[in-house]
């Protein structure tokens, strides 16, 4: 299409699950049930991890910064994708250019923030004796401050260089939200420099923070097993546990969506990958870090009785 002849797409509309069409009010009602239960889970440890005193240390500091995080990066999407399942399933332009900015800028502070409990684990596991004068409030501070400016810095090349493509239909967006493969998909000219940019940031924002995690794991493990007494063992691994879970089943889907220069999948499994790392991760993640830490469990239990719920 010659330029002259663009007529600027001023709103978009995501299809979501196209083959699911018959069950729209099924899917409503299990998302609703999700992101309730998500915001109820994350907000419990948040408020839990700040009332009781003997959770404030490095670890559990970290765990409520991804609790609040986990709220905000919900926020992004669920309800947009409620909205969708029973009205009109449109979005602006603008709209869907700040859904993806705040989408991945809170994605990439995941990662930062992932990366900064294992090297807390490393130091806690590795250098004990350290560990108290290393790991400062201080420090912690300076850590989430870091985390956050890094994620919302992170998008900002890819927004500027797509809010400046030009996108003349159709306007149908692939996916179950707004992100940059399938909008970049809709431009009316070539997009090799934009995936080229993105592949590069995310290969750089992804893949360094995985192989950071998975260093600190190399050291831990080593450690680990010079323990010499099962107990000490299980102890050690018992306190690194959670925050494994929750690498694996977030690295292991944002991996195979954004690393990738090519679409070599079906747009079914991009959606199906998409579920995976912005609906059930958040949402397994109070699970993960209640259910397998007998503290937190603990300390539900403390101000659960202090509020007079449990006698």
């Amino acid at each position: 299409m010659k330029p002259g002849n663009w007529s600027q797409v001023t709103e978009f509309i995501i299809l979501g699950f196209p083959h699911l069409q018959g069950v729209q009010a099924f899917l409503f009602l299990l998302l609703l049930l999700i992101y309730l239960t998500t915001i109820l889970g994350n907000l419990l440890i948040f408020l839990v991890v700040c009332l009781d005193s003997r959770l404030h240390t490095p670890m559990y500091h970290f765990v409520s910064m991804l609790s609040l995080l986990e709220l905000g990066y919900t926020a992004v999407t669920i309800p947009k994708m409620l909205s969708n399942l029973l009205s009109e399933k449109t979005i602006s332009f603008s709209g869907c250019l700040l859904q993806i900015y705040f989408f991945h800028s809170l994605g990439a502070t995941e990662c930062y923030l992932l990366t900064a409990m294992a090297y807390d684990r490393y130091l806690a596991i590795c250098q004990p004796l350290h560990y108290p004068t290393r790991m400062t409030p201080a420090l912690c501070l300076k850590i989430a401050v870091g985390c956050w400016l890094g994620g919302l810095a992170g998008p900002v090349a890819e927004i500027s260089l797509v809010s400046h493509l030009p996108f003349c239909g159709p306007n149908n967006i692939q996916h179950i939200f707004c992100d940059f493969p399938p909008v970049l998909s809709l431009a009316c000219t070539d997009t090799s420099i934009n995936v080229l940019v993105d592949f590069i940031i995310n290969s750089c924002k992804i893949l360094a923070t995985f192989l950071l995690i998975l260093s600190s794991y190399v050291h831990i493990i080593c450690t680990v097993l010079r323990i010499p007494s099962a107990a000490g063992k299980r102890k050690a691994f018992s306190t690194c546990a959670s925050h494994l879970t929750v690498v694996l089943i977030f690295y292991g889907s944002i991996l195979f969506m954004y690393v990738r220069l090519k679409k070599s999948y079906s747009l079914d499994y991009d959606r199906a990958l998409a579920v995976v790392y912005s609906v059930l991760t958040p949402f397994l993640n109070p699970f993960i870090y209640s259910l397998r830490n007998k503290e937190i469990k603990e300390a539900v239990r403390r101000q659960l009785k202090r509020t007079g719920i449990l006698e």
